[in-house]
């Protein structure tokens, strides 16, 4: 007999850790049944427990499955071999039998249908039948210690099933934990219940964390092992910003506006493109919030990585002009064979346009999923696959002559600068003369003069 207020305070304590009562109940008969049957029963025996909750008492019952020839086979008497020395191949004959082989009769679990229409009309193969046993409560310290290893590990399946339901609804969503240590470069997060693991490469570089600190991450997979329940924790999933932005601005929680496309270099740059399917909503501004507030929080968040919010359009053209914000392109060239863009930019944009390291114009490729490359005129630079771009002049194809690019026609030309050079080098040569002394004479007078200055 069970002690009920015990058995209110265990189930209460089990329901605590997301195991449910019936759970709880079935794991207490299960192990009850295992050490009866390992104190008193008989090796082959089916044994069930069962406990009645308002008296706190547990009875015990033999179950015997009703068979016929046809799903059992019936040893001859040449194969009769002693019990004694078969009892373990005979018990586990089951998990060893070929495929197609029947299972050898066991008095001890099995019942003929013969002998099960005696006992129960209509009885039918497969059926059980149920045997009362005498009630024990008394088992030794072998088979308590027998009963305790099957409610844990009854509890332990209970509680890994209990997570694996309620961490796969989480999935996708951004889970809240504690930094509990660093490992290898993975930090595990205590969330409660279980534990998280960051991998390395799931980290946004360059940020730091110490141990008790609080932290955010986007769960992308929640995997079942041999010790338990895995959560993989991610900060550098490109969702992770979604999701974040999804707790700043309602809008994109509620589906008024949608995420159509998204590039992110974690810890450096982000650019996101939206759309709006209610008129009235102006996408941009939504996730900008007033002054700024919401993405300046996101942003916060992912330690200061930039963001670019753009509007998706369906004219390629445009998006990628979009794309490449903050640079203002002049024309975009769609080349639809090889799936690239050739885009032209002011030379005092260019920079603006590629961005350090060509960051700005890699990111605008994997948004809009061109292959872009930034030209500016007479400029040879790199594009976003990192492949030279030639840059081909307006007047492709012709001679062009630098006087011609100049505005001054070819006749003229050599007369002109003739006369221009002219012009710059005779004046100044001729004041220069003139300026110099005149003869031997006027020399030998000019040092007379200053010996008379220094005798005087």
């Amino acid at each position: 007999m069970i002690d009920l207020k015990t058995m209110g305070a265990v189930l209460g304590e089990f329901e605590d850790r997301g195991i449910d009562r019936a759970t709880m109940i079935s794991a207490i008969e299960s192990a009850m049944a295992t050490a009866y049957k390992r104190e008193y029963g008989k090796r082959g025996q089916i044994v069930r427990a069962k406990l009645d909750l308002s008296t706190g008492t547990i009875s015990f019952e033999q179950v015997k499955i009703v068979v016929d020839e046809t799903n059992v086979r019936f040893p001859a008497p040449d194969e009769e071999v002693h019990e004694e020395h078969h009892a373990h191949a005979f018990h586990n004959e089951e998990e060893h039998l070929a495929e197609g082989e029947l299972p050898r009769f066991d008095s001890e679990k099995h019942i003929l249908l013969a002998d099960a229409k005696l006992m129960k009309r209509g009885a039918e193969v497969g059926e059980e039948i149920i045997f009362p046993l005498e009630p024990q409560d008394d088992f030794g310290r072998i088979a308590a210690q027998t009963a305790k290893q099957v409610v844990i590990q009854k509890v332990r399946e209970a509680e890994k099933l209990s997570m694996m339901e309620e961490f796969s609804e989480k999935k996708g969503q951004i889970v809240s934990g504690i930094v509990q240590r660093m490992e290898r470069g993975a930090i595990f997060v205590d969330l409660g219940r279980t534990t998280g693991i960051i991998p390395y490469e799931e980290q946004i570089p360059g940020e730091r964390y110490r141990m008790g600190e609080r932290i955010r991450a986007y769960l992308y997979a929640v995997d079942e092992g041999f010790r338990g329940v895995y959560l993989r924790l991610s900060r550098a999933h490109p969702k992770f910003v979604v999701k974040l932005f999804e707790l700043e601005a309602p809008e994109l929680a509620s589906g008024a506006i949608e995420v159509r496309a998204l590039a992110r270099e974690p810890g450096s740059r982000t650019k996101i493109a939206l759309s709006s399917t209610e008129a009235h909503v102006d996408p941009v501004g939504s996730l900008v919030g007033q002054r700024g507030v919401r993405v300046s929080t996101v942003m916060s968040e992912l330690g200061g990585e930039r963001i670019d919010i753009i509007e998706w359009n369906d004219d390629a053209k445009e998006f990628v002009k979009e794309a490449l914000s903050p640079a203002s392109p002049v024309e975009v060239v769609l080349h639809e064979e090889d799936h690239r863009a050739v885009v032209t930019v002011l030379e005092d944009e260019q920079s603006l346009a590629i961005g350090r390291g060509g960051q700005n114009v890699r990111l605008a490729a994997k948004l809009t999923g061109w292959n872009i490359d930034i030209i500016s005129s007479g400029v040879e630079v790199a594009g976003s696959d990192g492949e030279s771009v030639e840059v081909i002049s307006p007047t492709e194809g012709e001679d062009t002559d630098p006087a011609e690019a100049a505005g001054i026609m070819p006749t003229e030309s050599a007369e002109i600068i003739t006369e221009e050079v002219e012009e710059k080098t005779e004046t100044p040569v001729e004041e220069e003369l003139s300026e110099l002394p005149a003869s031997d004479e006027t020399v030998a007078d000019a040092e007379e003069d200053r010996d008379t200055a220094k005798d005087e």
